[in-house]
Parts: C-alpha cells; sequence; structure tokens
C-alpha cells in the first residue's frame, strides 16, 4: 500500500506538471501515453494466444495526429473508417481467416486511439484557463471516484457489482465512486469559477457539472470493468508492470481515456 500511495503521488504530481506546462510538451505526453497504452493491450491479447493485426493502427494513430491539426476531429471519421476496413482486408486474405483476429485488432483503435485523440484535441482549447478546467474534469472525476470507491467499498462492502468481471468491486463502493466524482466535478467548477475571471463566460453551467460528475462518474467505472474484462480474458493481472503498484500504463488509464470520450463529446456536441 505504501508503495501504491508513493507511485500515485508520484503519478499526480507529473499530471499537474504536465497540464501547467500544456502545449506541445502536453500534447507529446499524451501521444506517448497513447503509444504505451496500445502496445500493453496488444501485448495482452498476444499473450492470450490471439493473432491481432497491429500495424493497421499504428500508421492511423501516426496519420491521426496532423490530420487533428489540419482539419480538427471530422478527419478521425475516413481515418477511423480506412483503418477497419484495412484491418479486415489483411486478415480476411491470411491463410486461416478468423472473426476475432479482426476484432482484436481493432480493439486498441477504438477502445484507446480514438478517446485518446479526443484528449488530444482538449490541449488545443484556448484560453488555456477553460483548456484546464476540461482537462482537470477528465482526470479527477474518474480519479476521485476510483479512490471513494476502493476505500466505501472495502469498508462497508456488502453485494457485489460485477462477480463474473471483478470479484472486488461492490455496489456500495460504486455508489460512493458516484459520489466521489461529482464531488470532484463540482470542485473542479468552483476552483475554475475563482481562477477563470476573465473567462467565467465560457465556464459550463453548474448543472452540466453535475452531469459531467455523475454521467464521468458511470463512465469511469465501465472504463475500469472493460479493463478488468480484458485482463481477465487474456490471464494477465496487470497490462504491465510500468508503475510500482499500480500496474501498467492503461491500468490507470483505464477510466480516464473513457472520460476523455465524455468531455470531447461534451465539447463538440453541447458547448461548439
Amino acid at each position: 500500500m505504501k508503495q501504491r500511495i508513493i507511485t500515485g503521488a508520484i503519478l499526480a504530481c507529473t499530471a499537474v506538471a504536465l497540464l501547467a506546462i500544456g502545449g506541445v510538451v502536453l500534447a507529446a505526453a499524451i501521444v506517448a501515453i497513447i503509444c504505451f497504452a496500445v502496445y500493453e493491450e496488444y501485448g495482452a491479447l498476444s499473450k492470450a494466444g490471439h493473432h491481432p493485426l497491429a500495424w493497421p493502427t499504428w500508421a492511423g494513430m501516426a496519420l491521426s495526429v496532423p490530420l487533428l491539426a489540419i482539419g480538427g476531429a471530422k478527419l478521425l471519421i475516413p481515418l477511423a473508417v480506412s483503418v477497419a476496413l484495412v484491418t479486415a482486408a489483411i486478415v480476411l486474405f491470411r491463410r486461416e481467416p478468423k472473426l476475432e483476429d479482426i476484432f482484436y485488432s481493432l480493439l486498441p483503435f477504438v477502445s484507446i486511439v480514438l478517446p485518446g485523440l479526443g484528449m488530444l484535441a482538449l490541449t488545443g482549447i484556448e484560453p488555456k484557463s477553460i483548456q484546464l478546467t476540461y482537462l482537470f474534469l477528465m482526470i479527477t472525476i474518474p480519479c476521485v471516484g476510483d479512490i471513494f470507491a476502493l476505500y466505501v467499498g472495502s469498508t462497508v462492502r456488502g453485494p457485489k457489482l460485477c462477480p463474473a468481471v471483478s470479484p472486488n468491486k461492490t455496489i456500495s463502493g460504486a455508489i460512493g465512486g458516484l459520489v466521489g466524482s461529482l464531488l470532484a466535478s463540482l470542485l473542479v467548477g468552483c476552483v475554475a469559477y475563482l481562477t477563470a475571471v476573465g473567462s467565467r463566460e465560457l465556464l459550463p453551467a453548474w448543472g452540466h457539472y453535475v452531469l459531467l460528475g455523475l454521467i464521468g462518474g458511470v463512465a469511469g467505472q465501465v472504463g475500469d470493468l472493460f479493463a478488468s474484462l480484458i485482463k481477465r480474458h487474456c490471464g494477465v493481472k496487470d497490462f504491465s508492470n510500468l508503475f510500482p503498484g499500480h500496474g501498467g500504463m492503461l491500468d490507470r488509464l483505464d477510466s480516464v481515456i473513457f472520460m476523455a470520450a465524455i468531455i470531447f463529446c461534451y465539447r463538440v456536441l453541447i458547448v461548439l
């Protein structure tokens, strides 16, 4: 537990420092994070005996960054379709084509790359105070929810939430996690209101903080369970041992990735 707390504190300080620096440094860090997570997921799938085709996803990820800068998020749709078609076509012409190989080949692109690019798109928001608000919402809602879920679930215990996927998660922990996510969202909103003096009109409405906290809390827990299902299927405890006491990049990113998708959709559908 001590090692977990120390590693968690270091990760939190690193995240805050990257958010404060912003710009190209933050964007490069996000790209590196996405790459690590994709590598870990493909590695887990390969250990499970699958034969995923990885290079179309890597190529799509390499192309997505300049496309995102040139034409915005709308260009990601034809890119995603292209990656899917190329992957399916190549797997179909293997000596022993298997339907599941198409699915497992595309899983990292759909579950990591596309939401990760939404995270990357958030770094282009101006002014900086509004950008930081969305990025802190993206990180704190699932992370604080995870902390609350851990401590409430281990203290209150009770009926299991999803024992077939994650035997240790409880319904009480899930409720505690939602409360933590809601409080985190409102806290970010309060700090943003106090600090973004010249751009308060661009901040989300207070009711939106409530919705983002609740929806994001659910999304974060679903992301955590989704990652647990992949690990259970692949027969691994963690995706890697990159962070002592915390597992790999994807072990830390699972809920944040899903939250990034929520924040990106909120920006595109509600704000813009």
